[in-house]
Parts: structure tokens; sequence; C-alpha cells
């Protein structure tokens, strides 16, 4: 960790960052980037409730004493708060749906967002709720990019171990806390974090998005109460940055970057439009304009090959997936169906897709390569996740010798790319369906979600989809 002979007091930073900042001081850009990521998750918890993690979620609910009172979306069950942000964060996180943020690199929303819905006050504003999320965002990205991505390649899933850091901070602003509880909180949320990336391609992967909103809500509840802990958790030694980071790790970075500029605003959020690892969304768009340029059957193909920078395969350790969550981990997979199906919809990465035949057969001529040639002209290849580094080359070639190959640089849904309001409308339709909610139900809850910061009561906007 680079160190300075000025001493850094990144948590009372932090804490007086989520606390103090005036809301007119959050840009007005920001707010309509972040409704748009509030109701891109909200359907992906939906969709989620009824992935296989569903099961065995509300299975260990019911082994947990007492009902309580918070909504476990999309299910009719309540549960304590802190159950309640677990298992609604997992849901989030379940089908790899949902938003990204390359900065840290992780998943921020689906920690967030279920914290808050565990604790939100009541009559909470719109107003009010987008300040709370967009603050904790912010101070989380920027305690990633202070840490610095040798964080994630060291086997830490920043969704997990940074991102219960925004949903503290997000929770910090909703219950008004003030900078010394939040301080205590920061340091009990350090001792909570956690998620290793060898769990990807299982249950647990998502389960780091709902223990990090769990541990959250946890941390601020006993913070606020008055446990102790360490009130400089991030700068201490043996504290969080000395432990979790390395070498090139900045604390005075993330200090210098808060709110400059809002996350929101630059370098943004990606809105996934694939249900799988972001590293795939490249390939996948390349295989989509080559399966329509080239009429790529699987009867044609002859081979498909994906040229990725150095880094970028580290995420994606499946060959032959046997089951849909190790599928949205497979170039190979991926690069297959978009040779049978040339879609890449909820359905493509279920256990049913994984296991066809069809894509046994197409597997062995689909290959994946990392080569320096696609760093490009990158500047800092470490500072950047999987599914951001360099570009992406794609050569498909058929059986009677026409070959073409497409680059893609930046994603369909990434903050170049960005989805639209009616891409997420189409999106949400698909996830409220996968829920059971009737297609005029999800018009209705896709237009209030939209006008989240006119709302005068967020919880009224929960009702219905208990």
């Amino acid at each position: 960790m680079k160190t300075t002979e000025t001493t850094i007091n990144l948590t009372e930073a932090l804490a007086r960052f989520v606390v103090e900042t005036p809301a007119s001081d959050i840009p007005e850009a920001a707010y309509d980037k972040a409704a748009k990521a509030i109701v891109d998750t909200v359907g992906c918890i939906l969709a989620g409730s009824v992935a296989d993690v569903s099961e065995p979620l509300l299975r260990y609910l019911e082994q947990i004493d007492g009902e309580g009172s918070h909504a476990v979306l999309a299910t009719g069950r309540t549960a304590p708060a802190e159950v309640a942000a677990m298992i609604n964060g997992t849901f989030g996180h379940a089908l790899d749906f949902d938003d990204v943020l390359s900065m840290m690199p992780a998943h921020p929303s689906a920690v967030v967002l279920p914290a808050l819905f565990a604790c939100l006050p009541k009559a909470t504003t719109g107003q009010a709720f987008l300040e709370a999320y967009i603050l904790g965002v912010e101070a989380g990205a920027k305690i990633g990019l202070g840490i610095g991505n040798g964080h994630y390649r060291r086997g830490w899933h920043a969704t997990g171990s940074l991102a219960i850091f925004s949903a503290v901070s997000a929770l910090a602003r909703l219950l008004g806390l003030d900078v010394a509880t939040t301080r205590q909180a920061f340091g009990v949320a350090a001792s909570m974090a956690s998620g290793l990336r060898c769990n990807f391609g299982t249950m647990t992967k998502p389960l780091h998005a709902g223990w990090a909103s769990r541990n959250a809500v946890a941390a601020v509840r006993l913070a606020s109460s008055g446990f102790s802990a360490s009130s400089e958790a991030m700068e201490a030694g043996a504290g969080f940055f000395e432990t979790y980071g390395t070498e090139q790790s900045d604390m005075q970075r993330c200090i210098q970057a808060l709110g400059k500029p809002y996350v929101f605003v630059e370098p943004g959020l990606a809105l996934k439009k694939y249900p799988c690892c972001y590293a795939l969304h490249r390939p996948i768009d390349a295989m989509l304009q080559l399966r329509d340029s080239l009429d790529l059957t699987p009867e044609n193909t002859e081979s498909v090959f994906c040229r990725v920078a150095p880094g970028a395969l580290r995420v994606l350790p499946y060959v032959t997936p046997k089951t849909g969550l190790e599928g949205k981990f497979s170039m190979e997979y991926t690069l297959a169906v978009g040779v049978l199906d040339g879609r890449f919809d909820l359905a493509a990465y279920n256990d049913e897709g994984v296991t066809r035949p069809e894509i046994a057969a197409l597997l062995p001529r689909m290959s994946k390569e990392e080569d320096p040639y696609c760093l490009g002209d990158e500047a800092d290849p470490g500072a950047r996740s999987s599914g951001t580094i360099g570009f992406v080359e794609v050569t498909a070639r058929r059986r009677d010798g026409a070959e073409e190959t497409v680059r893609v640089d930046k994603p369909t849904g990434s903050p170049e790319r960005e989805l639209g309001w009616d891409d997420l409308e189409a999106k949400f339709f698909d996830c409220a369906g996968q829920a059971g909610l009737a297609s005029n139900s999800a018009a209705d809850n896709f237009t209030v979600w939209r006008a989240l910061r006119a709302a005068d009561n967020v919880g009224a906007l929960l009702h219905p989809l208990y």
C-alpha cells in the first residue's frame, strides 16, 4: 500500500461525505441514471425470486425464528430485516443480470437497495431515497478506486468485500446517522467484508451480494445501538486497506475522488443487456453480428475463436459447463449459444440450455485465447476489470471457407452504449414475467419506479411487489 507522511483519515472522510454532503452537490444528471439502475435492479430481484437460489433460500427462511415484517419480494413471505436484505440481495444478483461498476469492480445495486428496503423509514420520499443510494454507491466506488483492481485479482469478489461499504454509507445517509456512528458502522462492516471468486458459477456467488447487504444492515444497527469498533478501520494498521489492499492501493486517491466527479456521471454504471458475466458481453455483441453477416448455423460453422486481453479470462473458468450458473462464466458455451440460438435471454443460461446435445456438439469448435495485442492502447491495464480491459475480437469461420472477424471495444449496456428507458422497460417486463407478474402489473410497477424521485412514500412502491 502506498504510504505518505501525511496522516490519512479515510474512515472519517467517507463518513463526513455521506453524512454531510448537501443534496445540492449531487449533479442533476446523476438522478436519472440512478433511477435507471434502481428500476433495473428491482426487475432483477423479481426475476431472481424464481431462480435456482430461491428454493434453498426459502427453505433457509423457514428455519428462522420469528417471521419479521420485511418483505422478501415476489414470494409473499416476510422476514427479519437482516434476513430480508440477504435474500433480496441474493435474488438481485442470482441471474448475473444486475448492474456493473467496473471501477470497483462490483455489482453495487444488488447490495445497496435490499439494505435500504429492509430499513426504510416510514414515508421516505423518493428524493431522500435517491440521495442515499447515489451517495452510497459513490462512497463504495471510490473505495474501489483507491484499493485498486489488485484486490479483485487476489481473489476477492468486490460485490461482497467492497459494496458492503456502499450499503453502509447509503443506510447512514437514509437513517440520519452522525459522523461518529457512521465511523463505527464502517468499523463493524470492515470485519464482515467477504466474498471469494472461487465461488463463481455457484449459488454462493450471488449470496455475496445478499450477505453484504445483510451485514451492512447489521453493522449499522449495531453501531446505532452503541456497539464499538475501530473508528479508523479503513486506514489503521491491520485495517481494511492494509489487509485487503496491495502495494498499489492509495487511500488518498479515494479521498480526492469523492464526488469529483460522481460515478453516476463519469464513468457511469453498466446496465446489463445479457444475463451473464460482464466479461462475456463484448463476445456476445460480436457473435450476434457474425451470426447475421455469415448466416451461421451449427451445420455450416467450422470454428469460432475469441481473442481477449490478458486477464479477461480469469473469471471464465468453465469450458464444459454442467449447470446454468456455470454457463454464465463460460466463453465456449456462450459462443456456442451464439451459433445455435442467436439470442441471449434468461432461458439461454438455465440448466436445460447448458445440457443440450446440440451445445455439446458445438463446444469443441469454440475456443478462446488471451493475447497482448488486445490490450490496444490501454494506459493502465491493471486498473481495468475483466469485462472492460482492452478490446475483444471474435473470428467465425464457415466450412465453405467464408470467414469474418468482429472487434468490440465497448459492450451494449456500457456507459458508452447506454441502455435507454425503452430497453429497460423491455428488460423489466421480461424479469417481471419470470416472477409471474401480469403485463399490466409490470407496466404499472415500471411506471411508478421510473418516477421514483417524485414519490412521496417509497414503501408504497414496494407493496405491490410483495
